[in-house]
């Protein structure tokens, strides 16, 4: 017999996994919530031994089932499956040059962003660029976003503008500051430019930026 035939395949494993998340979230749940499996059978309608067999994994579970338990626990179904199949480590390698390049409102040619991590999370926390500036005529906007940004200076030197208040930051310097006031590149004084800007979001941003000129 060839020994493969023995070994369960991919999709078995990935259900297996499926099955064995369930089983022991909804325990966690129930356990949560000081409840026994009878209270959580009458609650969702199923025979405590159908309960049982979920809660250890042993039998595959139908959707309507699922949404019957999830109400007996006052959550959605989005949110039973909320940490299934999450990447373990959760790092990101990004290489040299090989960072997103992102054309940001109010940004003209000779300014550059290159995004190099993103979050994996459901909202956007927090934003790292690598930003270049080679053309010193360039004209730049100026910017307003929630939450706080960080500046650490690589190359080159500028002016930039923070409020009523600038800045001239050279290679080593940094700059920290508020992102709901306007702010952004007042002069180009030595180019190329380069700088990090990690910019760090508060919990209900949507994701939008204000170009104020």
């Amino acid at each position: 017999m060839n020994d493969d035939a023995l070994q369960p395949s991919v999709a078995e494993n990935e259900v297996s996994g499926l099955e064995q998340y369930i089983g022991r979230t909804i325990r966690e749940l129930r356990l949560k919530n000081r409840l026994t499996i009878a209270d959580v059978a009458a609650k969702a309608s199923i025979s405590r031994g159908m309960l049982s067999k979920i809660e250890n994994g042993q039998t595959s579970t139908s959707l309507d089932t699922l949404n019957r338990l999830c109400q007996a626990f006052g959550i959605t179904l989005s949110r039973l499956f909320k940490q299934f199949n999450i990447p373990t480590g959760g790092a990101q390698h990004v290489h040299k040059g090989e960072g997103m390049e992102v054309v940001r409102a109010g940004t003209r040619m000779g300014h550059t962003y290159r995004l190099l991590a993103y979050d994996l999370g459901p909202k956007k926390v927090f934003e790292p660029f690598l930003i270049s500036m080679d053309d010193q005529s360039e004209v730049f906007g100026t910017f307003e976003h929630p939450g706080t940004e960080f500046i650490y200076m690589l190359e080159g030197k500028i002016e930039y503008r923070h409020g009523q208040h600038t800045y001239i930051l050279t290679p080593g310097d940094s700059l920290m500051f508020d992102g709901n006031i306007v702010h952004g590149p007042e002069q180009l004084i030595e180019v190329p430019i380069r700088f990090l800007a990690l910019i760090i979001y508060g919990e209900d941003y949507d994701g939008s930026l204000t170009v104020v000129d």
